[in-house]
């Protein structure tokens, strides 16, 4: 009975061992180019005219299921936007150019929902990566033409919050590649490259507001990730 309960012993607590080997959690910044991938009818021509800089990072975890293969999730603020122009119908007329230009800057609190797969060695130390699946977004902030409150130009006595002319929540496709190299026994540093694709359209104000029919703004962003994990 005790040599059964020795070897259950042990076998727990090389389980338990090989388990939170599993797990590997690290930091990572992510300096990123974003646009707004923007869409009309002809009559309001919404077009993109420009990207937008900004640095994001946070905390990497990736759960091994596999050699080679990981869950890989985590949280981290990230920036978003980039500038749209469009034409205002209500400026006809009024003394006013008709085509208006927005700025726009976005700060979303982010949860990738990903699957990594690595390579064998291809030298020593190094794996290639590649990583698939989707990230979820919650808005945490934002500001159209470097201002928290935004005057809309048919009626410059009405101020709305900027933040609040786009939708709470996001959900984005996420692609990228990378390579992961091993500094110690547990210690890797990565660097990779990805590529965000929104699915939702994020706008509110010309929808809820303005009334534009099919009106669609969505987020479009590729980042250079570059990593340490422990």
């Amino acid at each position: 009975m005790k040599k059964a309960l020795l070897a259950l012993a042990l076998l727990t607590g090389g389980a338990v061992t090989t388990a939170s080997a599993q797990v590997e959690i690290g930091l990572k910044v992510s300096p990123s180019v974003s646009s707004l991938a923007a869409t009309s009818p002809s009559q309001y021509n919404f077009e993109k005219d420009g990207s937008l800089a900004s640095i994001g990072g946070g905390l990497v975890v990736d759960y091994f299921f596999g050699q080679n293969y990981a869950f890989s999730t985590g949280l981290q603020l990230t920036g978003k936007g980039g500038t749209i122009t469009y034409y205002d119908p209500s400026l006809t007329g009024v003394g006013n150019n008709i085509t208006q230009k927005q700025k726009v800057r976005l700060q979303y609190v982010e949860v990738p929902v990903t699957v990594k797969l690595f390579t064998n060695e291809v030298a020593t130390d190094v794996k290639l990566y590649f990583q698939v699946g989707g990230v979820v977004s919650g808005l945490t902030g934002g500001r159209i033409n470097d201002e928290k409150y935004f005057t809309d130009p048919a009626n410059s006595n009405e101020q709305k919050r900027s933040r609040s002319h786009f939708l709470f929540a996001d959900f984005g496709l996420l692609g990228g590649t990378g390579v992961e190299y091993q500094l110690g026994q547990s210690t890797k540093v990565f660097a990779g490259v990805s590529y965000h694709h929104g699915l939702f359209n994020v706008d509110r104000f010309f929808d809820n507001t303005r009334k534009y029919k099919d009106v669609s703004i969505k987020n479009r962003e590729i980042a250079l990730d570059l990593g340490l994990k422990f």
